[in-house]
């Protein structure tokens, strides 16, 4: 109790100075909203740019195009592997050995296709 009647007393005595808090505080409120229209504005202008740039959607569209051809190098690998490996076990009656290894060389032969597709390897 003995607090709010200090404050009670204080604010009695000078009644400026309700009125100087309340103008550095609509200076700050100000100066803030200054401050957050410019970024907003910065940022808003950085996302437009950057969605509007044809050279960007350019290079996310052949980036998406390569990385479908290096995945379908690999997958086709295998695939081819594992299919010559299942005809020679019904042709040899070598089940299930057929199958193990030439999976396993078609997988070998997709890594080395993607590997000299993306420039890692020596291309021949």
């Amino acid at each position: 109790m003995s607090d709010g009647t200090k404050k009670d007393s204080s604010n009695q005595g000078t009644g400026s100075l309700p009125d100087l808090d309340e103008a550095a505080l609509s200076a700050r409120l100000g100066s803030l909203n200054e401050r957050l229209s410019k970024t907003l504005g910065d940022r808003k202008l950085q996302a437009d740019q950057s969605d509007s740039g044809s050279g960007n959607a350019q290079a996310r569209a052949s980036a998406m195009a390569v990385g479908l051809r290096l995945s379908s190098e690999l997958v086709a690998g295998v695939v081819v592997g594992t299919i010559l490996g299942w005809v020679f076990d019904r042709l040899l009656s070598t089940s299930p050995w057929g199958l193990i290894v030439f999976m396993l060389l078609g997988f070998v032969a997709g890594v080395m296709n993607v590997m000299r597709s993306a420039g890692v390897g020596k291309k021949s």
